[in-house]
């Protein structure tokens, strides 16, 4: 059997939608772990020819697409799915059934968990649901055995024009099961992240989940798919899964025998405690590696600091959100603006660079005067870097229904937009064209200020660096 998981080219005229963080479009590319994880759990079974085709790295397009599949032989093809991805992933999959009309397509991420009805075009077609790994080998086996698909927990699939929806896949007890990410597919490519200055960028998880319950949120793609399964069947959000501190030393000490200088972690929340962190920091060190992080503000204490500046962190993205209690209060975000205040200062006090993540709308309680106060206090506070979006109102989170319940979408229902400049929310104090033009503004301000780029490029050790930042702003202001 040849099995060949997807990337395939954007054919919806959008820019390519981030498909590991999820929720966004590409600013700058990063590989996607969750999936090149799944590849691995594949290969170890051994089931025959496993393949990775990505169209958009290589910034290939249809004609490229349709001549890939003209000659290509899979049984299999396996595609990872984002919300935004899902509108050019169904033409991408009726273009290659014009091809290979007998193959097996498998879709896995948050895109088909949620969107069971619109994703399953044919019979050809099987989702499967949440967590994938377990899943897809389960699924792989009978379809190799061509066994039925009637006791695999975790998909949904068609069976005489009727959508099969399988029963609860259990959650992965032990992370260190798996085996690392299939790295060797993208070994020949070169991933930059802004953020860290260095050659040699991969990404990495060490954890699954978060306990918090932000109304708005969208976390990594892999989290909200595990999110959106475990509160279809079980009402409430999914245990945190941690790796241990050997397992992500085994790893860094192969990336680091590979040559890589750079990791980007892509937990939703990098740092519980302190002497979790203390280990993941020593581990860090010992290998010499530059990386960054996500962390909540109430996590940062000074120890914790002062163990990411000795291990080389090179920037900590903090979700804020807003700069008014009120409205951290109604959307749960569970801090306060005194402990955003005083993380800055702990982080600032031994020089690790913080981004700040700010969300305009996430709370009908916005209004012109609070999105102003949280856009000025934002850049006050002179930090490295901050991202100012516009919430949108993911289906599978508390924050859709409740703008659906209160006729706040302009479009009537959700539809895919770019967080970095459009809206399709109508608040009560603050409309979508007026959250549009308050964010271009202040983001042509903040970007083109002589204090942001006079920081940004004392960073830039090459020509190389500098063309990539430049390109990324220039997405982030313009598309």
């Amino acid at each position: 059997m040849k099995i060949t998981f997807l990337v395939p080219p954007v054919l919806d005229g959008n820019r390519p939608a981030e498909r590991s963080a999820g929720c966004t479009r590409v600013v700058y590319l990063a590989p996607n772990i969750y999936e090149l994880t799944v590849i691995g759990v594949v290969e170890n079974e051994k089931l025959g020819e496993v393949c990775y085709q990505d169209f958009v790295f290589y910034k290939k397009g249809e004609n490229d697409y349709r001549q890939f599949l003209s000659n290509d032989n899979s049984d299999v093809y396996c595609i990872w799915t984002v919300n935004l991805s899902i509108e050019s992933d169904i033409k991408a999959i009726n273009i290659l059934q014009q091809y290979r009309p007998e193959a097996r397509i498998i879709l896995m991420g948050p895109g088909p968990s949620f969107f069971i009805d619109k994703c399953l075009i044919n019979d050809r077609v099987i989702i499967v649901r949440g967590e994938p790994e377990a899943t897809i080998v389960e699924l792989l086996h009978a379809i190799v055995q061509d066994k039925p698909l009637h006791n695999i927990l975790g998909i949904s699939w068609m069976s005489l024009g009727r959508i099969v929806n399988n029963g609860f896949r259990p959650l992965i007890k032990d992370l260190d099961s798996l085996p690392l990410p299939a790295r060797h597919f993208i070994a020949d490519r070169r991933y930059y992240n802004p953020k860290i200055k260095h050659k040699g960028y991969t990404t990495a998880f060490t954890s699954r989940n978060c306990p918090y319950h932000c109304i708005y949120c969208v976390p990594s793609s892999l989290t909200f798919a595990r999110e959106i399964e475990n509160k279809r069947f079980n009402g409430h959000k999914p245990p945190i899964s941690y790796r241990s501190p050997e397992s992500v030393d085994k790893e860094m000490k192969m990336l680091h025998e590979q040559g890589y200088q750079a990791i980007g972690f892509m937990d939703d929340n990098f740092i519980w405690n302190e002497e979790r962190t203390r280990q993941l920091c020593d581990i860090m060190k010992k290998y010499g590696m530059m990386w960054g992080c996500q962390a909540r503000v109430d996590a940062i204490t000074e120890p914790i600091a002062q163990m990411l500046a000795q291990s080389g962190c090179c920037y900590v993205d903090l979700g804020v959100e807003s700069f008014n209690d009120e409205i951290l209060k109604y959307v749960r975000k569970g801090i306060t603006t005194e402990q955003i205040y005083e993380a800055i200062h702990l982080l600032k006090k031994y020089n690790v660079p913080v981004k700040l993540n700010v969300l305009i709308g996430s709370s009908p309680l916005e209004t012109k005067e609070t999105l102003k106060h949280t856009l000025e206090e934002a850049k006050k506070l002179k930090v490295d870097q901050v991202m100012f979006n516009i919430v949108s109102p993911f289906p599978g989170t508390e924050f859709y229904k409740l703008c659906k319940d209160n006729n706040w979408l302009s479009t009537g229902d959700y539809v895919p937009t770019d967080v970095q400049r459009e809206s399709i929310l109508n608040l009560p104090n603050i409309s979508s064209k007026e959250m549009e033009r308050i964010l271009f503004k202040n983001n042509l301000s903040y970007f083109i200020s002589w204090g942001f780029i006079s920081k940004q490029i004392k960073r830039f050790s090459s020509w190389s660096e500098f063309t990539h930042a430049a390109r990324a702003l220039k997405i982030k202001l313009f598309g």
